[in-house]
């Protein structure tokens, strides 16, 4: 039997199943799951079982456990983690591995430094908000998940970066000229 055929009945029990108490207390956290592939099968069921304890909606956790067992990876929000050390030994259980993803915000004075760029060179060349870098550099503001995920980006491997925005120019070192 695949895993498909046995899964619509499988998550209408894992909807009335009783005695699995969510986490009382925890933190939010960002994993990756990730399955090896055959010859070990995901045990689905269980997989979302740990998430739901985490307080993750039904329906989330079993969307994200169909797309790693589509892709072989997922990244999901887990809104109560009470242990990493946990939920990992759950998820191994169901041959599913997890790491848990940096949450920490970039400092993005230090990419600038490492850059050699000064704000505005920095703003300018990868399409940021002069302001917004301020703000951030300062502590007045953090930036937004979206912002976090483009400054890991920048801080891994700026170069690529500058090429997907701005092409062949980018070959050149010069950035073009964005307007005031």
């Amino acid at each position: 039997m695949s895993d498909r055929s046995w899964l619509p009945a499988g998550f209408e029990r894992l909807g009335r199943i009783q005695g699995v108490p969510p986490v009382q207390d925890g933190s939010p956290a960002t994993l990756l799951i990730e399955w090896p592939g055959h010859p070990h099968p995901v045990m689905s069921i269980a997989a979302i079982k740990s998430l739901r304890r985490r307080h993750v909606d039904l329906q989330h956790a079993k969307r994200t456990v169909e797309h790693m067992m589509m892709h072989r990876k997922a990244i999901i929000h887990v809104p109560k983690l009470e242990c990493f050390g946990t939920l990992a030994a759950e998820l191994a259980a169901a041959n599913v591995t997890a790491t848990m993803l940096p949450d920490e915000i970039p400092d993005v004075a230090a990419i600038r430094a490492r850059l050699k760029m000064t704000q505005e060179q920095f703003a300018q060349r990868y399409g940021l908000e002069l302001a917004s870098i301020r703000n951030w550099e300062h502590g007045r503001r953090k930036p937004d998940t979206a912002a976090i995920s483009y400054l890991r980006v920048i801080a891994n491997d700026p170069a690529a970066v500058e090429q997907a925005l701005w092409g062949r120019v980018a070959a050149s070192g010069i950035a073009p000229q964005q307007p005031s």
